[in-house]
């Protein structure tokens, strides 16, 4: 996982006039121009909005000039009631917007992208084979803003058509939502009247008549009463034209016939060229959108001026977007209803990290220049970071970014086929991904990119639609390698989109083995031979007998079927491939996956890794997660909408295969980091009777080390909470949890047997979710391990009262918990309200003698107690020989350890521990080290003083002599 937006194209409202939509349904934006508000909302106050590099904003008022052109005070208020409804309209957000809380606006957070102006002959110049270089603005020609659009030309003429254009991605959609909502709000002053059309909804009228005038009236209820004055409004009228490559429009006479008369039904597309042509309200301003391949469609001579959407080319624009996006305050709590959102301090945190990153001109600003991929960035921030929506899972994400992208999107609406620009990015970009995941490459070279697009093009249609798929959307998803040593070559746009689209391509089953593709051709001409043959023998079967030979020809029809049954039901290949890449033994060092993808858009801070541990390899652990994903229900929808669909049986079959695969491979003990992608992987496929199933063999979940932030917390309780065999034992020892992840753990700890917490910094506040934990019905905690935590003894007066009410614990350890004096009177006056405790280790906490002795008598009356940890306190060596003279005087009760070497062959351990002391001594905290070496020399010197034993003197001796060694290395005093 390496790396060093716009809003997208389908978030326009969610329907005009139309009965309210459920909250997450997702509706094309271009069919919503259909239906009219027929209630008045009242507009408000407009809100506070930032622009950069040029706005369209203006104060004044427009009441003052409608009056003019528009005398009547009833034309006015329909102006009024027609400008509330596109704003109600407009401001509506889609499910994938209303993640980022309830604040977020497009007038808060959006950012101009550049635009570049340009000629008819720069766009006639042949462009690259590849299409992906991006050329920035030249210095004579000054970006335009959105206010320039309409100026006069370098000559001085009055521009009255000007034509935007950009590849997929580029910010055309939100654009001019964006300028729509500008004039709603009284920002675009030099227009009185906008009606914006979408060329979706009008190709979807096909060749049915309707003239000007009922389109608008169709479409916007409030202007019936101004449609008379339309002629009179001049060039103060804006027509917003979006999304040109969905109509065909021809401009000859021959083809489309002049019409001046709005009131004359026409095709919309004839509607359309007539107001381009400036036959037709020759006043009006038109703006029109379009992807880059059907400019040609508009003969330039009715073309006032050519803007090309450059995106975000300068990294500071990409800082202002994320600064905009990622600082709505409160979205985590306002938005989910969660108890946790992110802090001002951790926000500013997270922006300050992708700035740096940013700035290091890494992969990731090349990718950014996309504001559509700001937003993906923005989203998996908010994923990794912020309380997760139920349901939501990473593929969710990407699949939901690319229908916001690509949703109704057709290759090329010209073509008969019809195809869906998504099907052919799945046949051609995943053909290019599974092939360098494969084998094991993330850097393209131009061979390689036009050996998969190029695959199996024999016709002048899919050459055609070749050529419309590298000027719209190649760069969409591949762009120009900016590392150094890699300079030439191209890498997908963000490394986990090559890893979706080659889980797409293997899911959609587009991957054709040698013998699929042949067989089928073969499977298909005898079948069509049994046809011909058993048609002859049947009617020869009439004039001879031989009647049994038509029989036997028949069996030859059933050879297609039966190939394509046998086929279908091979899923093997899906499940190999996925496994395989989950299991990799190299994959073995790596972070999870999700930390990969944090680090990937933060950049990383410090080293990388341990020197000792092996070299980074490509490695591509998110491909079996997203092929999982897929498979859910939920991305299925979605796939469909784009013209993926994947059947149920399909996907049935693959489960299967999958499932059988990892009942074989699952049962292995796995790395910690490992088994967190394993259980990522569950939690993307969001089948939880699937996943009961498969890990009903996990008996130990150890993500020891493992940074547990809420998402992971929130993975590992969906995945395991649910299930209902015991986990014998759940290791969280340093994965830095708090106390909202414990509440999220709690289903999983309920089912474990041995739970360890150990150095985790958990204080007091977690001690009443422990408490609580201890104090549920179904809790069968065996063993609890909470060393290293600094729970002082506020924490334990809490954890005592668990203890009073639970029946399971047997072993607690309370190791370096900061308990103090107080804390170990506490547990010796409490310790009789639990009945069944085996073990108590208090060790490490800063006691002295009289908390220690206190304690060790109240161990040796309890009933159960066997053993008692005391060593490593402030204790004196008088204090340490009343506790070994109590251990030997009373009969039965709790055996008390006041030493570390009492009972233990020095020898044995002790190498070990200053070994691992000595190969860490310049990243350990040398105080804290320091103070651990003290306490251990003291405890030496104390036990050799105590043995009689010449022998055993003897090897406390040398370990002490081993211990000053360490302690002069560290500054501190050898004796």
């Amino acid at each position: 996982m390496r790396w060093g937006c716009h809003l997208p194209r389908a978030s326009w409202g969610s329907g005009l006039g139309r009965a309210p939509q459920p909250q997450d349904e997702r509706i094309p934006f271009l069919t919503h121009w259909s239906w009219p508000f027929k209630g008045e909302h009242h507009l408000g106050p407009p809100r506070a909005f930032v622009r950069h590099n040029g706005s369209s904003a203006g104060s004044a008022p427009p009441s003052a000039r409608q009056r003019q052109l528009f005398g009547s005070i009833s034309a006015v208020e329909a102006i009024q009631r027609h400008r509330r409804n596109l704003a109600e309209w407009f401001s509506r957000l889609p499910r994938e917007e209303r993640q980022f809380g309830p604040t977020f606006a497009l007038d808060t957070v959006h950012v101009d992208p550049v635009i570049r102006e340009s000629n008819p002959d720069e766009l006639l110049r042949p462009s690259a084979e590849l299409a992906l270089d991006h050329q920035p603005p030249l210095a004579g020609l000054p970006p335009l803003a959105l206010s320039q659009l309409f100026d006069p030309d370098a000559c001085g003429r009055r521009v009255q058509t000007v034509v935007l254009y950009g590849k997929v991605g580029t910010g055309k959609s939100t654009l001019v939502r964006k300028m729509v909502l500008d004039w709603c709000y009284g920002r675009l002053p030099a227009f009185e009247l906008l009606i914006p059309f979408s060329c979706e909804d009008l190709s979807s009228l096909g060749p049915a008549p309707a003239s000007l005038c009922q389109l608008v009236a169709q479409r916007y209820l409030p202007l019936k009463e101004v449609l008379p004055l339309m002629a009179a409004a001049g060039s103060r009228m804006l027509f917003v034209i979006h999304g040109l490559e969905r109509l065909n429009l021809d401009f000859r006479l021959a083809g489309t016939g002049l019409c001046s008369d709005p009131e004359k039904p026409e095709a919309p597309a004839a509607i359309v060229v007539n107001l381009l042509r400036k036959y037709m309200l020759p006043e009006a301003s038109i703006l029109v959108t379009t992807r880059p391949s059907a400019i040609g469609r508009i003969p330039s001579k009715y073309v006032g001026r050519y803007g090309e959407i450059c995106g975000f080319s300068d990294t500071n624009l990409q800082k202002l977007y994320f600064q905009l996006r990622l600082n709505q305050p409160d979205c985590g709590h306002a938005a989910w209803g969660a108890g946790v959102s992110a802090t001002p301090a951790q926000r500013d945190n997270l922006v300050q990290m992708l700035s740096r990153n940013l700035e290091g001109h890494h992969q990731i600003s090349a990718a950014c220049f996309l504001p559509s991929y700001c937003w993906l960035v923005c989203a998996t921030l908010y994923f990794l970071h912020a309380p997760t929506p139920a349901g939501q899972t990473l593929t969710s994400i990407y699949t939901s970014f690319l229908r916001l992208n690509f949703s109704g999107e057709t290759l090329d609406s010209t073509d008969p086929s019809n195809l869906s620009l998504m099907a052919y990015a799945a046949r051609t970009m995943g053909k290019l991904a599974y092939e360098g995941v494969s084998s094991r490459k993330t850097y393209f070279s131009e061979e390689d990119v036009r050996g998969c697009l190029e695959a199996g093009i024999k016709t002048e249609e899919e050459f055609q639609l070749l050529h419309v798929f590298r000027r719209d959307a190649l760069r969409f998803f591949l762009a120009p390698c900016v590392e150094p040593g890699h300079l030439g070559t191209f890498v997908f746009t963000v490394p986990a989109m090559q890893e979706y689209l080659a889980a797409l391509y293997i899911v959609l089953g587009l991957r054709k083995t040698t013998l699929q593709q042949v067989g089928k051709e073969v499977a298909e001409l005898v079948g069509r031979v049994g046809e011909d043959v058993s048609l002859v023998l049947s009617i020869v079967a009439k004039l001879l007998p031989l009647r049994a030979l038509p029989l036997l020809f028949n069996l030859l029809k059933v050879v297609p079927r039966v190939f394509g049954r046998v086929m279908g039901k091979s899923r093997d290949a899906v499940a190999q491939a996925m496994v395989l890449e989950m299991f990799r033994e190299e994959d073995y060092y790596n972070d999870d996956v999700l930390d990969q993808m944090g680090a990937s858009i933060l950049g990383v801070e410090g080293p990388r890794r341990h020197p000792d541990e092996p070299p980074e390899d490509e490695v591509f652990e998110l491909f079996p997660i997203f092929m999982g994903g897929l498979l859910s229900a939920h991305n299925r929808a979605v796939l469909a909408q784009l013209g993926c669909p994947i059947k149920n049986m399909d996907a049935l079959e693959n489960a299967q295969a999958i499932k059988k695969k990892l009942g074989k491979l699952g049962r292995q003990v796995l790395p910690p980091s490992e088994l967190l992608d394993y259980l990522f992987f569950h939690y993307e496929f969001q089948n939880q009777r699937f996943s009961a199933e498969v890990l009903r063999s996990l008996h130990r979940l150890n993500l020891a080390g493992v940074r547990m932030t809420p998402l992971k917390c929130t993975v590992v309780a969906a995945v395991l909470g649910s299930g209902r065999h015991t986990l014998e034992e759940v290791n969280l020892a340093s994965c830095q949890l708090d106390p909202a992840g414990l509440r999220t753990l709690m289903p999983v700890f309920l089912r474990a047997r041995k739970l360890g917490l150990q150095l985790n910094s958990l204080g007091p506040d977690a001690c009443k979710d422990l408490r609580d934990l201890l104090l549920h019905k179904q809790c069968q905690i065996t063993t609890l391990r909470l060393s290293n935590n600094p729970l002082t003894a506020e924490g334990v007066a809490l954890l005592v009262e668990g203890l009073a009410g639970n029946t399971s614990l047997t072993h607690l350890s309370l190791l370096h918990t900061g308990l103090g004096d107080k804390g170990l009177e506490l547990l010796a006056t409490q310790l009789d309200r639990n009945q069944q405790l085996q073990e108590l280790n208090v060790a490490y906490n800063g006691a002295g003698d009289t908390a220690a002795l206190a304690l060790a008598r109240a161990a040796r009356e309890h009933p159960s107690l066997e053993l008692l940890h005391l060593y490593f306190n402030e204790l004196s060596s008088e204090g340490r020989q009343v506790l070994r003279d109590l251990g030997s005087t009373t009969e039965g009760g709790a055996r008390v350890v006041a030493s570390l070497t009492e009972g233990a062959a020095v020898s044995e351990y002790w190498s070990v521990i200053l070994s691992e002391v000595q190969r860490n001594l310049n990243s350990w905290d040398r105080a804290r080290v320091r103070r651990h070496l003290e306490l251990l020399l003291r405890d030496l010197e104390d036990s050799r003083g105590a043995t009689l034993n010449p022998w055993r003197k003897a090897q406390l001796l040398r370990v002490e002599s081993e211990v000053r060694a360490l302690l002069e290395q560290l500054g501190g005093p050898g004796s």
